[in-house]
C-alpha cells in the first residue's frame, strides 16, 4: 500500500476508534426517526430524517449536499471530489426509510427508542439499514478529520423508499448517469453469515410480488342462509394458494422453472463451503423444523439461488372476537415469488396470472395486480473493487470473506450495473438473528465498529489499487 495511504488509514482507524460512542450517539438520533415510507401518516418523519442526514453528510465533511424532491419520498445526494481525477470514484448507495413496526407488543423496547442490550443496539433500523449505512459516514469522517480527506472520491446517494420498492431511484439513476459516475458501487444492506463469517454477496434473487383478489357475492351472506350454495371466497382462495405447489416443493405456475440458470459444480461446491448449521437455522426461525422445501436441493441452495414463491397474507371474513356466521363476499391474498438469473419478471406474471385465472371456478370473479417486479442480478467477482473489499473483510474482521448469493434484493443494484456500468460491492454488516423487517431489530455494536474500520480498509485499499 502507498506510504501516504497506508498512514493515513492508520489515522483514521485510531480515530474510529477513539470516537465510538461519539459515533453511536449519532446513529442513535438517526435511529430516532419513526421514518416508516410505507404509511402517509409519517411523511414528516421521513422528512426529517432526510434533513438530518444531509446535515450530517455536510457535518462530516462533503462538500455538495442535497436533499432532492421525488414523487414520493426525498433522496439525499452527497459528494466530495477532493481526492483528485487520479483518485477513484466510490459511490455509497443506502436507504434511510424502515419497515412498520407491528406488532408492537412484541417489542421488548419501544422501536424508536435505542436501546443497548448484551452488546447489541435494539432499535427499527439498526440493521435495515440505518446502523449499516452509517459506518460508512463514520469511516469518512474518520478520514476527513485526521488527513482532509478520504483517498478516495465519494458520492452518496440514499433513498427513502426502499422498503417500499424504490419507486423513484432507478429512474433517477438512469436520468443522473454523470451525476453519478464512479467506478465501483458500495452497498452494505446484507448480513454476515455468522459473526466469524463475513460475507460478500455476488447474486441477488428478483421478484414479482402480487395481490390476488377473489369476489363471490355481492355482500357478505349470512352462511345459515346461503351456505352451500354460495361459493365462499376464503375457500377458492384457499384452494388456489394449496394448487401453487405440488408434493415435492415445486411451485407450479407453467413455465416457471423455464429459464432458471442451474448452479454450476463449482457454485454448488462453493456453497457447500460456507458454515452453515440446520439446528441453528431452526433456532433462528424459532420454527419446530427446517421445511424440506424444492427437492434436490440443499437448504442454502434452497435460500438463496433457488426460486420460491410465498404467501405473505390472506384478508377477509370475520376475524374479530365472538362469532359471526358470514360467508365473506371477498378475500385477498398478497404473494411473491423470488427470482433468479434468466427469469424474466414480466413473463413470471404473466405466467401467475394466467395460472391462477385457470384455477378460479365461474362461481367467483378473480383479479390478479401485480404491485413490483425486479430482475434477479449476479455481480462480477474479478474487479478491483472486489478484491479490495476481500482485503477490507480480512483487515477489518480478520477473516476472509465468503462468496455467496442473498435470497432477498437490493432493486437499485440492476440500475447501478446496468445505468452506470461499475462493479457493485455488496458488503454487509448485519447477523441473520438481527430481527430484519420483525420486532426487536438489532445490529451487534462489535460489528457496528468493525464496520466502520472495514469501510475505513474498502477505501484505502481502492484507492491503492489504482496507484499500484
Amino acid at each position: 500500500m502507498h506510504k501516504n495511504i497506508e498512514a493515513n488509514t492508520r489515522s483514521a482507524l485510531d480515530f474510529a476508534a477513539g470516537h465510538q460512542e461519539e459515533n453511536l450517539q449519532h446513529l442513535v438520533e438517526f435511529l430516532r426517526f419513526p421514518s416508516i415510507s410505507t404509511s402517509p401518516e409519517h411523511r414528516g418523519d421521513i422528512e426529517r430524517a432526510a434533513a438530518w442526514l444531509a446535515q450530517r453528510l455536510t457535518g462530516i465533511g462533503l462538500d455538495r449536499v442535497e436533499v432532492i424532491p421525488t414523487g414520493g419520498h426525498p433522496l439525499v445526494y452527497g459528494e466530495w471530489m477532493g481526492a483528485g481525477d487520479e483518485a477513484p470514484t466510490v459511490l455509497v448507495y443506502g436507504h434511510y426509510d424502515v419497515q412498520p413496526t407491528d406488532p408492537d407488543d412484541e417489542w421488548i423496547s419501544p422501536p424508536f427508542e435505542p436501546v443497548v442490550r448484551d452488546g447489541n443496539l435494539y432499535a427499527r433500523g439498526t440493521s435495515d439499514d440505518k446502523g449499516q449505512l452509517y459506518t460508512h459516514l463514520a469511516a469518512a469522517e474518520a478520514f476527513f478529520r485526521t488527513s482532509g480527506g478520504p483517498p478516495v472520491n465519494l458520492k452518496f446517494l440514499i433513498e427513502g423508499e426502499e422498503e417500499v420498492g424504490g419507486p423513484h431511484v432507478n429512474s433517477f439513476v438512469e436520468q443522473h448517469r454523470e451525476m453519478l459516475a464512479c467506478d465501483a458501487a458500495l452497498i452494505s444492506d446484507t448480513a454476515m453469515v455468522n459473526a466469524q463469517t463475513p460475507a460478500i454477496v455476488v447474486g441477488l434473487r428478483g421478484l414479482v410480488y402480487v395481490e390476488i383478489e377473489v369476489r363471490g357475492p355481492g355482500s357478505d351472506l349470512h352462511s345459515g342462509v346461503y351456505g352451500g350454495v354460495a361459493h365462499n371466497p376464503l375457500q377458492v382462495v384457499a384452494e388456489i394458494i394449496a394448487a401453487l405447489h405440488d408434493e415435492h416443493g415445486r411451485v407450479t405456475i407453467p413455465g416457471f422453472y423455464d429459464d432458471v440458470r442451474p448452479l454450476s459444480d463449482e457454485e454448488r461446491a462453493e456453497l457447500s463451503r460456507i458454515p452453515f448449521d440446520p439446528a441453528g437455522l431452526r433456532a433462528e426461525m424459532g420454527a419446530p423444523a427446517v421445511w424440506t422445501g424444492e427437492e434436490g436441493y440443499t437448504a442454502l441452495e434452497r435460500m438463496s439461488s433457488r426460486p420460491t414463491l410465498e404467501i405473505h397474507g390472506i384478508g377477509g371474513g370475520f376475524t374479530g372476537a365472538g362469532q359471526k356466521t358470514v360467508i365473506p363476499a371477498r378475500a385477498v391474498v398478497k404473494a411473491s415469488c423470488r427470482l433468479v438469473p434468466d427469469q424474466d419478471p414480466s413473463v413470471v406474471a404473466q405466467n401467475l396470472e394466467r395460472y391462477v385465472l385457470d384455477l378460479a371456478p365461474s362461481t367467483v370473479k378473480v383479479e390478479v395486480r401485480t404491485i413490483a417486479r425486479a430482475q434477479a442480478v449476479l455481480v462480477e467477482r474479478d474487479t478491483p473493487a472486489m478484491r479490495a473489499a476481500v482485503e477490507a473483510y480480512r483487515r477489518g474482521f480478520g477473516s476472509e470473506p465468503v462468496f455467496l448469493r442473498s435470497g432477498g434484493g437490493v432493486g437499485v443494484v440492476v440500475s447501478l450495473t446496468e445505468c452506470l456500468h461499475v462493479p457493485v460491492i455488496l458488503m454487509g454488516f448485519g447477523l441473520p438473528d438481527d430481527n430484519l423487517h420483525a420486532p426487536n431489530e438489532k445490529l451487534s455494536l462489535d460489528n457496528f465498529q468493525r464496520g466502520i474500520c472495514t469501510s475505513i480498509h474498502f477505501m484505502s485499499e481502492c484507492a491503492a489499487q489504482r496507484r499500484s
